[in-house]
């Protein structure tokens, strides 16, 4: 029985998305970015919700720096000390109130950020920032790796097209 209403709860939200995304594609000029990260480097104390490292303190720092010309309009967060951190800088130097979202609800996410079509930036994990990528772009992700911290994903939406770039964020601070 739990996994026949798991199921259906997967499938409403599909549907849901597939609407939305239709909806879009109908609207003239919208275009925006929603750019999808990795918490920064995490420590390896053994809790559960563990601190950013001094590196990556240094990354949230250069993220922020990253996108102060990116007309960032929302800035959301899973509920973990380590993702709240990554956006910690930006958040400061945005003015912007974060925004906290439950990783275990995907499709709830995607609905709300093809409806507010705003510029973006998306905090999570490494299970999780891949799989949104796919329900928002309805393509192939390539999963990451747990060691994994530099990939940044870029969905553009727009003129009823939604197309995915991956940047490497090293490459962005030291071209």
């Amino acid at each position: 029985m739990a996994v026949r209403i798991l199921a259906v709860r997967i499938l409403l939200g599909i549907l849901t998305c597939c609407w939305i995304a239709a909806a879009n594609a109908d609207s003239d000029g919208d275009r925006f970015n929603l750019y999808l990260l990795r918490h920064a480097e995490k420590q390896s104390d053994g809790s559960r919700d563990p601190a950013l490292t001094e590196a990556g303190k240094q990354r949230s720092e250069q993220l922020a720096g990253w996108f102060e010309d990116k007309d960032i309009q929302k800035i959301w967060s899973s509920d973990y000390r380590r993702t709240r951190d990554t956006v910690q800088p930006l958040l400061n130097r945005s003015g912007l109130e974060l925004a906290i979202y439950d990783p275990r609800d995907q499709a709830a996410l995607t609905g709300t950020l093809l409806l507010e079509k705003q510029n973006t930036v998306i905090a999570g994990h490494s299970n999780t920032i891949p799989e949104l990528a796919r329900l928002l772009c309805h393509c192939d992700v390539e999963d990451m790796l747990e060691s994994e911290y530099e990939r940044l994903i870029v969905v553009v939406v727009g003129d009823g097209k939604t197309r995915v770039e991956t940047l490497q964020q090293d490459q962005l601070f030291h071209p």
